[in-house]
């Protein structure tokens, strides 16, 4: 009979996610996510088997917290101008507060993981889709509106505003002024005119 797990996974997976943000994949070693996680060795191992498949449920989990939660606010969003600086907003408001200056998780991954582990790409590159077609539902709407120019492509401006995204997230991650993310977020907004 399996054993009852003795912790609160969601609790567990989110320390998980703030240590692998924070370290990285490869710098986070199994003494780490035991003194991290605050289980021991063989609860960790019996729950999850290996570093690789906590990872991968961490990853997970931040897709459908983060990810999904930016998602489902854009869906609601009755003014696609409005939603698209609240996101730059929020997205700068964060990365100005972290001390720490982890970044972004998803694009930590891609960039240590994506292009050497197949199944850690292919969970990147879906969460990325996913994104950018929130994006361009949003898009579609201003252009409907009137709020952004129909002469580009909304998938193409979806793609633009995801790569500033990312483009922010790594300049906050290497200590970038609040002014120069304002910057950026407001010439990725400016082209959608």
């Amino acid at each position: 009979m399996p054993r009852k797990k003795e912790f609160d996974e969601d609790e567990l997976l989110e320390k998980a996610v703030n240590l692998f943000w924070q370290k990285g994949y490869n710098a986070t070693s199994a003494q780490d996510l035991v003194d991290g996680l605050g289980i021991n060795r063989s609860s960790l191992y019996n729950a999850y088997t290996d570093k690789r498949t906590l990872f991968k449920k961490s990853l997970n989990h931040y897709q459908l917290k983060q990810t999904n939660a930016m998602i489902a606010m854009l869906g609601r969003a009755e003014n696609a101008k409005k939603a698209l600086k609240q996101i730059f907003a929020g997205l700068i408001e964060e990365s100005v507060n972290d001390r720490l200056l982890k970044g972004c998780f998803m694009v930590n991954t891609a960039v240590e993981l994506a292009g050497i582990d197949e199944e850690i790409g292919d969970i990147v590159n879906k969460n990325n889709k996913s994104v950018e077609d929130a994006f361009t539902k949003i898009i579609e709407k201003g252009q409907k509106d009137g709020q952004f120019s129909s002469k580009t492509d909304a998938r193409a401006f979806a793609r633009f505003i995801f790569g500033n995204i990312t483009a922010i997230k790594v300049a906050a991650r290497t200590g970038a002024e609040r002014k120069a993310l304002e910057d950026m977020a407001e010439i990725a907004l400016a082209a959608l005119k």
